[in-house]
């Protein structure tokens, strides 16, 4: 492999980007990054080129402004072998950029946190690195979109192995949209609750408080044994960003993976002894209580 493939570096999660990048390295690519990321490559050892090199424009507007710029966005939507994209590239000195690993701003993590002013929420919300994401997402076909710690391992390994094919860059662009999805989803949420309880403007009507769409975000909690029959296959899911409750805060002791019916029955049988103030059990048995029973004192 030629030294000419590039990958643009951003990440706010830097768990494992110095290895991640440093094996990219190993792989022919030269690593484009910015701000805090290039600075922890460079401690970890990585050749880095900063972006503003690229572009010949810093940083502005307090760092708001990084990676937003034609020779960075036409670099990662450059169709190759496309006749116009071509010209463009040489006429307008396009950088190719093959791929691009970023992570968002901790958006969720800083609106739930006790105190936080509207002033700090605001500013976590992450712009940049959801245009880079969802620019590599789409022109998946000719550039590589990495969005978690998690799929680094198999990008090298794959890299290694002769690359990713097309499967493997479609299935990473896929991830990269319900990434930016969920992110774009958490912050609307919190605008809908700020203005929900915030002050109204003078005479205003008083508004709904139930809003003209709801979507939910989950993220997979785990795979079951099947799903309502035998034949049918399941999975269950939790609510993306949100600490678990109910079944999903406990934990199996023993025995074999759970069916549908089983987290049926187990939601019953949590919800049954919350009607009771004392100490109680409940058993059931395909969502029909077999025994009930309260006690003084969990002992007993």
């Amino acid at each position: 492999m030629t030294g000419s493939r590039r990958a643009l570096i951003s990440v706010t999660d830097k768990t494992g980007v110095v290895e991640f990048a440093a094996g990219l390295v190993q792989q022919g690519y030269e690593i484009l990054s910015t701000g805090g990321t290039a600075r922890a490559l460079r401690e970890g050892g990585v050749a880095v080129r900063e972006v503003a090199e690229v572009t010949g424009m810093p940083e502005v507007l307090g760092g708001r402004v990084k990676t937003l710029h034609p020779l960075i966005l036409g670099g990662i939507l450059y169709r190759r072998g496309r006749g116009e994209d071509e010209r463009d590239v040489e006429r307008q000195g396009l950088v190719p950029i093959d791929l691009v690993a970023v992570n968002l701003y901790a958006f969720e993590a800083t609106s739930s946190r006790g105190g936080v002013r509207d002033e700090e929420v605001i500013e976590a919300i992450d712009i940049g690195g959801p245009t880079l994401i969802r620019s590599a997402a789409k022109n998946w076909a000719h550039v590589a979109v990495v969005t978690s710690p998690a799929q680094y391992g198999e990008v090298l390994a794959a890299l290694a192995s002769g690359g990713l094919d097309d499967a493997a860059r479609r299935r990473l662009a896929e991830q990269a949209f319900q990434h930016t999805a969920a992110y774009d989803r958490a912050i609307a949420d919190w605008f809908e609750g700020a203005g929900r309880s915030g002050p109204g403007a003078a005479g205003e009507e008083e508004e709904s408080p139930f809003p003209e769409r709801v979507t939910l975000s989950l993220s997979k909690h785990q795979a079951l044994r099947y799903g309502e029959n035998p034949h049918q296959a399941a999975a269950f899911y939790r609510l993306a960003g949100e600490a678990d409750f109910g079944v999903a805060a406990c934990r199996q002791l023993h025995g074999k993976a759970l069916s549908f019916n089983n987290l049926i029955d187990a939601d019953i049988a949590l919800a049954l002894p919350s009607e009771f103030e004392q100490p109680c059990v409940a058993i059931l048995k395909h969502t029909t209580p077999s025994g009930v029973a309260v006690s003084g004192s969990l002992a007993g």
